[in-house]
């Protein structure tokens, strides 16, 4: 079996993330269970963290043009703690998608070599128009 690119403790970042991905879709699923999203940032936070480095994900969140991203971010995170979890997800949400909308063209990419459903999820990416109006901006 081929070795992945990524390193033992990257890994375990990786799962982190995942556990975290997890935790947030069942915290959705359960009607915004508040200690659900709540567990599944925290574990996305330290994957994020385990899997970039601390110096890299503080970088990463104080960059000057994701300052809003990351005050939407961790503001959403305040207040799923604070028992609004409905709103603090939509915040949070936003956050994300700014935060992390670079990444959207990597990631449809890679979701259309998937087999079966890849074509599927590339058919519904090119429909929803949201990969291409990243890259409109672009000078080349």
């Amino acid at each position: 079996m081929p070795t992945m690119w990524l390193s033992d403790s990257q890994k375990i970042g990786v799962a982190f993330c995942s556990g975290g991905g997890f935790f947030l879709i069942g915290g959705v699923l359960l009607f915004f269970d508040r200690a659900m999203l709540a567990m599944g940032n925290i574990l996305f936070l330290i994957g994020l963290t385990i899997i970039i480095g601390p110096q890299k994900t503080f970088t990463f969140f104080a960059r000057k043009q994701k300052a809003k991203g990351t005050a939407a971010f961790f503001s959403g995170l305040a207040l799923i703690l604070m028992r609004w979890p409905l709103i603090g997800f939509c915040v949070e949400l936003y956050g994300i998608m700014i935060l992390f909308g670079d990444f959207l063209g990597t990631i449809a990419g890679f979701a259309r070599n998937i087999p079966v459903i890849g074509p599927y999820i590339g058919t519904a990416v090119d429909r929803s128009g949201v990969v291409a109006r990243q890259n409109a901006d672009l000078p080349v």
